[in-house]
């Protein structure tokens, strides 16, 4: 439709432009792009949707852990009881919401080394971030009181 050569990040910055009074915007999304309503319509999309199929059920304890994986994948098990000083339930692994935010990672290199965990781009989507970068970064967090420095 473009022709060969064009540069897809000119294509994306005027489809993004083009996108600009309309409620939908184009975001990056790990290693690729989205098109997604913007965050000040979520509101009436809520009210006018029926979303409970697709809410995340997470719990209090759930956030922690996921950003405990994120900030240290690939992490095992064990490495997450390290960090939180009791065994992670299975079950933040198994619930079909959160199995999608987070997966298997490479074996811990050990002889028999234990599976870890990633997270995956669905991770990425639902908290709004192009990628691991994005996190806010650990010292910061510390100074703001909001993690153990």
């Amino acid at each position: 439709m473009v022709g060969q050569g064009a540069s897809a990040d000119v294509l994306i910055a005027d489809l993004a432009a083009d996108l600009a009074d309309r409620p939908y915007e184009v975001a990056r999304i790990g290693s690729g792009w989205m098109l997604r309503t913007k965050a000040v319509y979520a509101p009436a999309i809520r009210a006018a949707a029926d979303l409970s199929g697709q809410a995340l059920d997470l719990n209090a304890f759930d956030l922690p852990v996921l950003a405990a994986i994120a900030y240290h994948q690939p992490i095992s098990r064990d490495g997450l009881k390290e960090i939180f000083g009791r065994e992670i339930s299975r079950d933040l692994i198994g619930r079909p919401a959160e199995r999608a935010l987070i997966t298997t990672g490479p074996r811990a290199p050990l002889r028999g080394g234990l599976y870890t965990l990633v997270t995956t781009e669905t991770f990425f989507a639902a908290f709004g971030l192009e990628g691991l970068r994005d996190l806010a970064d650990p010292e910061q967090l510390a100074d703001a009181g909001l993690s153990a420095p």
